[in-house]
């Protein structure tokens, strides 16, 4: 006789098992039939035909990404060892948030993964990122649209460190793998900021990085992880000069009162 609860814990061990052992035996790379069923999920975004081909979703996206988030992990333990996390934590849903979109579509049309750093985890923060969609390959790195308060810390911290920002940001290596985007300027210097400051160009930003697209069969080469892997090492400077201000601002929180 078995006692009571000890089969449903038995069964979800041997599920979370089977889902371990299914990302380990995984390549790092994807196969045509990913891209295909991407391609097929963009045509038919409907709640009905992606349940009915789930165990196809597993098996060509899900399970390839866990085993190439692994194994850029295990890269990562040498140059962002603070951006490492459980695979299942970096790999973002396919499904759309649509509580507050008149876009009522259930799935995103590719496969996401975003490596945050401990203790930005709840925030925006610089981080390292990777798509695949039928139309290409996007991997990144840096601040993406951070929150008021980030923003505001970036902009502080460029106003003493612009020089060190911008030649990581020129650096010959990372402008041959990754091009910038320092974009979404403002028109005007940002409230509180000195209009001549010899970093206006980089004030003006609303999100400093890198990033490249390349075509979807990038996806699909054996070697796939390591031109991901390479492109990180490259950023890796730019994340960190990126977080320090953050990382600062958290620190300012969390100090106790009185200094106790």
């Amino acid at each position: 006789m078995v006692p009571v609860g000890t089969r449903p814990l038995r069964h979800m061990r041997s599920k979370q098992m089977t889902s371990q052992t299914a990302h380990h035996a995984a390549a790092p790379h994807f196969r045509e039939a990913g891209l295909k069923f991407l391609r097929s999920l963009k045509r038919n975004n409907r709640r009905e035909w992606f349940e009915a081909r789930k165990p196809e979703f597993e098996r060509e996206l899900k399970q390839p990404m866990l085993a190439l988030i692994e194994t850029v992990n295990r890269a990562m333990e040498s140059f962002a060892p603070a951006h490492v996390r459980p695979p299942q934590k970096c790999m973002m849903r396919i499904y759309r948030d649509i509580r507050f979109s008149s876009d009522k579509r259930p799935y995103k049309s590719h496969i996401s993964a975003w490596w945050t750093r401990e203790g930005l985890e709840k925030t925006s923060g610089g981080g390292y990122y990777m798509h695949i969609s039928p139309e290409e390959v996007h991997i990144a790195a840096g601040v993406y649209m951070p929150e008021r308060e980030q923003l505001f810390a970036i902009r502080e911290y460029l106003l003493v460190h612009h020089a060190e920002v911008r030649r990581l940001l020129r650096s010959s290596k990372l402008r041959g793998a990754m091009d910038s985007f320092t974009c979404m300027p403002l028109t005007r210097a940002p409230k509180g900021f000195p209009k001549e400051h010899p970093a206006m160009d980089l004030l003006l930003c609303r999100q400093w990085g890198v990033g490249v697209n390349l075509a979807p069969k990038a996806a699909l080469e054996p070697g796939f992880a390591t031109d991901v892997i390479r492109r990180f090492r490259l950023a890796a400077p730019l994340v960190d000069a990126l977080n320090a201000p953050l990382l600062a601002q958290g620190q300012k929180k969390r100090r106790p009162l009185f200094g106790f």
